[in-house]
């Protein structure tokens, strides 16, 4: 067997990407938030067949989940999101000014278990964050169905989504606000930067402004190559516009999505699935891959030999990834004070392989053989 220098993921440009950057660069004159920024929300609201007005972009995908909050919940107000998630999805409801409340997940899918939600629900409860992980939707349909029981906001953390389906439908094209990011090694990436779609017009308009620190209506001038100089500001705002160089990239990316980048993640995704479902000691989570684009792929070890098998890994050069650590045990969050018996369980079980479309089928079968090869020599 040879020695692999197999990275866990990585960005994916080409010369295209480059060639739209040095025509910014050289043609355009400027970089800030311009007539770059504005076509591309005009090609992500073609891409996802929403209005053109739902479609606002920013320069992470923190961000948008940081706006996303402070323009729906008050201070104080509390927000139901799984424990299992990144940071960000935790630091962007603190920054938003509310409090997050860590719940459970399920199991085979890792999305929000809504029967722990519900037992977390106060009075101050305005919203719930379901985190579509490893580009998984989890049941959406009954995630808005609690939502309008309960009178909560439905603020999708969907980092992992972009592009992909919940019954058919675009991830985006529906829904309260969703959240993308399209940082370096997500499904299409803009360098960073991230999208906040919305059909609320409250909304979309507040994030506008506040992406540009308050500055009321400044986006309509920007577009057109101009500034406010005699402007009102009534909110707190930020410095979270997008970049013309990072639309430029992003414009690019979006092209290659369905040619590209959704096929060979899927292909190799399947492969993995395929070829790992009947190892003992290896458990797969439930995800439909006719309607997702994985942006990772986790597994789980159930026989406590995670850590070994990550080792093995690493002596044969593979890269492998924790997605992710439990926020509730973070001290800024409780640091463990609450118990979240299945997260933590999953946790200690999980497992990241390497999956980017910068693979090929012969470096993921190598992967596949060194984790039988662990199993194997027992």
């Amino acid at each position: 067997m040879k020695k692999g220098n197999i990275r866990l993921s990585r960005s994916i440009v080409s010369h295209a990407e480059v060639e739209a950057v040095s025509r910014l660069l050289i043609e355009e004159g400027y970089l800030g938030m311009g007539n770059e920024v504005d076509v591309f929300e005009v090609e992500i609201s073609r891409y996802l067949g929403v209005p053109r007005e739902w479609v606002v972009c920013v320069n992470t995908g923190t961000a948008a989940l940081h706006l996303a909050v402070e323009a729906c919940i008050e201070a104080y107000e509390e927000v139901l999101v799984q424990s299992l998630t990144y940071l960000a999805s935790f630091q962007a409801i603190l920054a938003g000014g509310a409090i997050p409340v860590a719940c459970e997940v399920l199991p085979d899918t890792i999305t929000i278990d809504l029967d722990d939600a519900l037992n977390r629900i106060t009075s101050r409860t305005s919203a719930i964050m379901p985190v579509h992980y490893a580009s998984n939707p989890g049941d959406l349909e009954t995630i808005y169905d609690f939502s309008q029981k309960h009178g909560l906001r439905v603020i999708e953390d969907a980092a992992h989504a972009f592009g992909c389906l919940y019954k058919g439908r675009k991830i985006g094209s529906f829904g309260d606000i969703v959240c993308f990011s399209f940082d370096g090694i997500k499904n299409i990436t803009s360098g960073e930067g991230g999208v906040i779609v919305t059909k609320d017009s409250d909304v979309a308009q507040r994030v506008r402004d506040s992406r540009l620190l308050g500055v009321q209506k400044d986006t309509e001038k920007r577009y057109k190559g101009e500034r406010s100089w005699e402007f009102d500001v009534t909110n707190q705002g930020y410095r979270y516009h997008m970049s013309n160089v990072m639309a430029a990239i992003g414009k690019v990316q979006l092209q290659r999505l369905e040619k590209e980048f959704a096929p060979k993640r899927k292909a190799l995704a399947k492969l993995y699935r395929n070829s790992l479902s009947t190892v003992p000691n290896i458990s797969l989570f439930i995800n439909d891959l006719e309607q997702v684009i994985p942006h990772i792929q986790p597994i789980r070890i159930l026989d406590g030999k995670r850590d070994d098998l990550r080792a093995h890994l690493e002596s044969r050069g593979i890269e492998t990834g924790i997605h992710y650590k439990p926020n509730h045990l973070l001290s800024l969050f409780g640091g463990g004070q609450i118990k979240l018996p299945v997260t933590e369980k999953l946790y200690e079980e999980l497992l990241s392989l390497p999956l980017h479309p910068g693979l090929s089928e012969q470096d993921v079968e190598y992967v596949i053989d060194c984790v039988k090869e662990f199993f194997e020599q027992g």
